[in-house]
């Protein structure tokens, strides 16, 4: 799915549509089966994700989505529920960076 593609769906429906991104990038990363629960709430450090492998993850999420992640974001607040908010409101908002911008930058 493109950038614009993500864009054009309604909240509700961006939302679900990054959890199961996010969900499935995390459980991939934390060697987790599909029928594994992966806590939302929980730091994904806690959860035995290394800081490596969060910064390939964000590579992929920004080629994926399209928009420069915060590094903040990724290490200050490490969950997903709060990387999925911040997520939702920086795909659903055009004036965010586009890929190829300077991570980190906004």
């Amino acid at each position: 799915m493109t950038l614009q593609q993500f864009r054009e769906l309604p909240r509700t429906e961006l939302a679900e549509e990054l959890e199961l991104l996010l969900v499935g990038k995390f459980r991939e990363s934390l060697l987790m089966d599909d029928d594994e629960d992966l806590p939302l709430d929980i730091s994904y450090f806690d959860l035995g994700l290394t800081s490596l492998k969060l910064t390939e993850m964000r590579q992929t999420l920004e080629d994926v989505l399209g928009v420069s992640i915060n590094a903040n974001v990724l290490f200050n607040e490490p969950t997903v529920s709060r990387l999925l908010d911040y997520l939702v409101d920086a795909v659903s908002d055009p004036s965010h960076a586009i890929a190829g911008a300077t991570p980190g930058t906004d």
